[in-house]
């Protein structure tokens, strides 16, 4: 069954009017390229187009990645301040603090991270991942575009201050996959 459907050339059509089987089509949007929300984010981002795999959901569904469409993903790092815990003007003061000290090479990214990161980022020593532009608060995005790698600066948003460092140039990677569930 996986092999025959492979091998249409129109496997929607395939599937509905020889095999006689319902499908879905999703498309499913690739935020991350290192942590999935599941099984379909990781096709999507890894499976061969064309392929079929499965049996998922006991033995009751197989998925195809019909297409894959590439996007722009930075790579940041982070240290967040809530300022439900600091004030906004301490907040500040930190930041600055933090920034001179990695700036001028006193204290790395990573140690200020573990030190003064009131986020859940600290576990991976402020490394956010590739993130997909369009996944992130849309100040964050609007800063990052400007900023070459190595550059470490601050970011207010509603839910508190963000010290990021740019870790690596822009890359293209998958973005999105439009996928069938074929349900057997």
């Amino acid at each position: 069954l996986k092999d025959s459907i492979g091998k249409s050339t129109n496997p929607p059509l395939y599937v509905k009017d020889v095999l006689k089987k319902r499908f879905i089509l999703d498309t499913v949007s690739i935020f991350s390229t290192t942590q999935f929300g599941g099984v379909r984010d990781s096709l999507a981002y890894a499976g061969k187009i064309g392929k079929v795999y499965g049996p998922f959901d006991n033995g009751r569904v197989l998925v195809q990645i019909l297409d894959k469409v590439n996007g722009r993903y930075n790579r940041v790092s982070q240290i967040f301040i809530d300022t439900s815990i600091y004030t906004v003007r301490i907040a500040d003061s930190l930041a600055n603090s933090i920034m001179k000290r990695v700036n001028d090479g006193t204290s790395s990214f990573e140690d200020m991270v573990m030190t003064y990161s009131t986020g859940n980022e600290a576990a991976n020593k402020g490394d956010l991942g590739w993130l997909a532009e369009g996944s992130m608060l849309p100040p964050i995005e609007q800063e990052i575009r400007k900023r070459k790698k190595g550059e470490v600066f601050k970011v207010w948003t509603p839910s508190g201050l963000h010290i990021l460092q740019k870790t690596q140039v822009p890359k293209q990677d998958v973005a999105a996959a439009l996928i069938m569930r074929i349900l057997l």
